[in-house]
């Protein structure tokens, strides 16, 4: 694979996962959406579609890692960070790409909810308010359209969840899902990677979100950050270190336990 064919693969790959997968988040969460209420199960199955979904529309150009945790496991796994760049780039690039489309494909929606005074209050009442008021707490969900967040925040508990979720997907991919080469994933992969990310979203997700990704959390964060939404409330640069240190954490660690046991 050249470099050329990792970045356009990364790019579009992991632009179509943010696409797909914010967009099921959108369609659950946000106002006047058909989808809305949908529940937790949505969001998972839809995450787990749009894995495969990019898997198999890319893994013929880059071998479709999507991921710089990812990355990092084949990386570590066969001693060569020749391209690592090239993958982390394409895969920020798309995410970002991909959570501006959402925008674009929800834009009615995101109007309709951060407008709705059910949800951001009353204009008269945030001048009284100040700083902390209704709007800011309550439009605060619709970050999670862009990236995620805890339910309980717990730095620890936040960072480990988000470990131990990447560890079980990055051991997965480099056990199960690779191509004959060994650099990305194969068919069979594809399709298997998209039901264990369903699976880590059922079991592991409640806590944080289940970022397991540091392109998937931090892209579309600086995307949120920078769209003309009304009403967004911030976008929790506190937390962001979180979902980006622990995925890399989670996949070095899965690529240490390969070479142990598995290699």
């Amino acid at each position: 694979m050249s470099s050329s064919d990792i970045f356009i693969g990364e790019v579009i790959g992991t632009a179509v996962l943010i696409l797909l997968g914010g967009g099921v988040v959108a369609a659950v969460v946000l106002k006047r959406s058909k989808a809305q209420n949908a529940g937790w199960l949505a969001i998972t199955f839809g995450w787990g579609f749009a894995v495969m979904t990019a898997v198999y529309m890319t893994g013929s150009l880059s071998g479709a890692h999507l991921n710089p945790a990812v990355t990092v496991g084949i990386a570590i796994k066969d001693g060569d960070w020749k391209n690592v760049p090239v993958y982390f780039a394409g895969q920020l690039l798309g995410a970002m790409i991909g959570a501006a489309l959402v925008w674009i494909a929800y834009y009615g929606q995101f109007h309709a909810h951060l407008t709705d005074r059910e949800i951001v209050g009353d204009p008269t009442e945030k001048a009284i308010e100040g700083p902390h008021d209704e709007a800011r707490s309550h439009a605060g969900p619709v970050l999670g359209v862009f990236s995620t967040g805890p339910e309980i925040r717990n730095v620890w508990q936040n960072l480990a969840t988000e470990i131990l979720g990447t560890l079980v997907l990055v051991l997965a991919v480099l056990t199960q899902g690779l191509n004959d080469s060994g650099k990305g994933l194969g068919v069979i992969g594809g399709l298997m990677v998209a039901l264990v990310v369903v699976g880590i979203g059922l079991s592991l997700g409640g806590p944080t979100g289940y970022a397991i990704n540091p392109a998937r959390d931090l892209g579309p964060r600086i995307v949120h950050a920078l769209l003309p939404l009304p009403n967004k409330g911030g976008s929790d640069w506190g937390y962001a270190w979180i979902p980006v240190a622990g995925p890399l954490i989670g996949g070095a660690l899965a690529a240490g336990i390969y070479n142990i046991a598995f290699a």
